[in-house]
């Protein structure tokens, strides 16, 4: 039950992935829309219609997957999936063949 209740303050990250067409001008226009508010609701790029985004909570997560649900359009794919902070860690990211760390743009620092 202890370790219940921790889980539910676990520091999480969100990773959004979208595939939205941009074949017409209004569809380039709500894509980039999308793109926007994801940066402005805190995300980074991560790759191409790859974004991720820092939680200091499971409370705050959920709050953020809730905008997302909200600014989906019509037409597109949408992936939304939550990790946990140590999850994140072990990720491998490789450029150029080679390993590298996470670039320093997806680090946020957090006062308590």
């Amino acid at each position: 039950m202890i370790q219940d209740r921790l889980n539910e303050y676990r520091i999480m990250w969100i990773i959004c992935c979208f595939d939205l067409p941009v074949t017409t001008k209004k569809e380039q226009k709500t894509a980039n829309e999308f793109r926007k508010f994801l940066i402005k609701d805190g995300f980074a790029m991560i790759q191409f219609s790859i974004y991720g985004r820092h939680c200091p909570s499971k409370e705050s997560a959920e709050m953020h997957t809730h905008r997302v649900q909200k600014n989906i359009h019509e037409k597109g794919a949408i992936f939304v999936f939550k990790i946990t902070d140590k999850q994140f860690g072990n990720a491998i990211f490789y450029i150029n063949h080679k390993k590298e760390p996470p670039p320093k743009t997806w680090q946020q620092l957090e006062l308590f």
